[in-house]
């Protein structure tokens, strides 16, 4: 936290290295993570990746230890079932939009009524298409009267691109080693904390670009 970030984004891992949404590693996460920052709110991934659908709402449904937040891919097979579970759990929603067709599915769920904010994640490797597509996401958002906080990444070196777009339209940003590795100018990244000093500084008016 003293990087500068408002909220972690965290993956659960068991005693084998693998990522899962089981009871125990997650609760042992939100425990030992608290406990070092307390106060901070955590967001957990629901990607399908680590448990598919119908999965991952089995274990989600038996967790005793609830995140503040959820990201959650509106392109995802079950996603509205899994939001509507930790909607009424009293888990906030993170709305997860890697594509056009993400946008416009999530502006006509219903579900921007109940979301706490929307990620824009291009997933595009060049940063001019990846630029291009935060671009179409944003608009279709905007098009739909859909005014919920935005906050936007990338991934690998366009994330750096798409960042600099998204403070200068006065939206929120991630940055950290899950979406990429490198430093603006290409150099391998030492630590996730230098990642979010970075952004800590772009939000503050820096430039890198």
């Amino acid at each position: 936290m003293k990087a500068g970030a408002q909220v972690l984004h965290l993956h659960a891992y068991d005693q084998a290295g693998s990522e899962t949404f089981a009871p125990e590693p997650c609760e042992a996460a939100l425990h030992a993570v608290r406990a070092a920052c307390p106060g901070i709110p955590i967001s957990f991934s629901t990607s399908a990746d680590i448990e598919p659908h119908p999965r991952r709402l089995e274990s989600m449904g038996r967790w005793t230890e609830l995140p503040d937040l959820v990201t959650a891919n509106q392109g995802e097979e079950g996603i509205a079932e899994l939001c509507d579970l930790l909607i009424a759990r009293g888990v906030g929603i993170e709305a997860g939009l890697l594509h056009l067709d993400d946008a416009r599915r999530f502006v006509k769920s219903g579900l921007p009524n109940h979301c706490v904010r929307v990620l824009i994640e291009p997933l595009d490797p060049d940063p001019a298409a990846a630029l291009a597509h935060a671009a179409a996401m944003e608009q279709v958002l905007v098009n739909s009267g859909v005014t919920l906080e935005q906050v936007h990444h990338g991934d690998g070196i366009a994330t750096w691109h798409v960042m600099a777009r998204a403070v200068e339209r006065g939206h929120g940003i991630r940055a950290g080693l899950e979406d990429t590795t490198k430093l603006p100018d290409g150099r391998l990244a030492p630590d996730n904390a230098t990642l979010v000093r970075l952004g800590a500084r772009m939000m503050a008016g820096e430039t890198f670009m």
